[in-house]
């Protein structure tokens, strides 16, 4: 959630003037996250959160809005879209789609401890079985993963000739092991596909609120799991934290337990999740975009992961 598109107070007042939500107090840019651009706004009722969609058509939005719209309706803690007076949420601003949602109470955590990790456990479980509503509804069917085997074939290949001998090894065999590992007999349905600690805020052990979800979409459902205990159950190394990873899988499986399929594919699943996410660090650290307030995360701590869940 970084500033690539800055956007000035008086712009702000004006784009605000259809919103009920009293006057424009203070606009603060977000510095963290990486895809699109973010901004703290507080006016004289409440504090909220403006994004505005850097890579996203206003025409592929509604699902996003949607989505959160209907895990909050299911009791799910997600931020809820503001509406203008006219009940319309999604706008254009400065020549990019945007949205205003609520902001959400606590922060996220670094470290996280075991209740904690069990809180992600739990709510991302709750959230795959209240979505499955969601995801039967003929206009959400099947919404594409834009980061799944297709983005992943054409990133590598982008990425390739930057890379070292070492590096393009351990690429092109977890490209091979992708080609041919088969997930259609898994159970799929609305993922977040972004559930890194980031995303998700605490106030003490309770979570306030799941967020940015602008990566969701219908995909294997365990898989989604494998993408949040890579990042919630690591030490610096990448090694897994056994009373972390033991914490989250056990929470998440007390709700929604795993099919014998899903645990035979569990560790391909992992090593899935941490390629997804080597591809899209070494990416933005090869091809950044310019920003008034950027950061690249380190490509380097996910090829730590792949090498370990490529050693089983």
């Amino acid at each position: 959630m970084s500033v690539f598109t800055t956007v000035s107070f008086t712009q702000l007042q004006a784009w605000l003037k259809d919103y009920a939500i009293g006057e424009l107090q203070e606009l603060k840019g977000i510095a963290s996250g990486i895809t699109n651009t973010n901004y703290f706004v507080t006016t004289s009722q409440a504090k909220y959160v403006l994004t505005l969609f850097e890579h996203n058509s206003l025409e592929e939005l509604p699902y996003f809005i949607d989505l959160m719209s209907h895990l909050a309706a299911h009791g799910i803690p997600c931020p809820a879209p503001i509406k203008d007076q006219s009940g319309q949420s999604l706008h254009s601003l400065n020549g990019k789609p945007a949205v205003l949602i609520s902001c959400l109470k606590g922060q996220d955590v670094v470290d996280p401890n075991l209740a904690q990790c069990r809180a992600v456990g739990r709510v991302l479980a709750q959230m795959h079985v209240a979505s499955l509503s969601f995801d039967l509804q003929p206009n959400h069917h099947n919404s594409h993963n834009t980061r799944g085997a297709d983005w992943r074939e054409h990133t590598a290949a982008m990425v390739m000739p930057h890379l070292s001998a070492a590096e393009q090894t351990l690429l092109s065999d977890s490209m091979a092991f992708q080609a041919k590992l088969d997930v259609s007999a898994l159970p799929s349905g609305v993922i977040h596909a972004d559930l890194f600690r980031d995303n998700v805020l605490f106030d003490g052990d309770e979570i306030g609120g799941l967020i940015d979800f602008y990566y969701a979409c219908h995909d294997v459902l365990a898989y989604d799991l494998a993408i949040a205990v890579n990042d919630w159950c690591v030490e610096a190394d990448g090694q897994f934290d056994a009373s972390r990873l033991s914490a989250m899988l056990d929470a998440y499986q007390a709700v929604r337990p795993f099919s014998a399929a899903e645990q035979a594919a569990w560790p391909s699943l992992l090593r899935t999740a941490a390629l997804r996410f080597w591809l899209s660090r070494l990416h933005d650290k090869i091809f950044p975009q310019a920003g008034e307030l950027t950061h690249a995360k380190d490509p380097d701590h996910f090829k730590r992961i792949l090498t370990l869940r490529t050693l089983g």
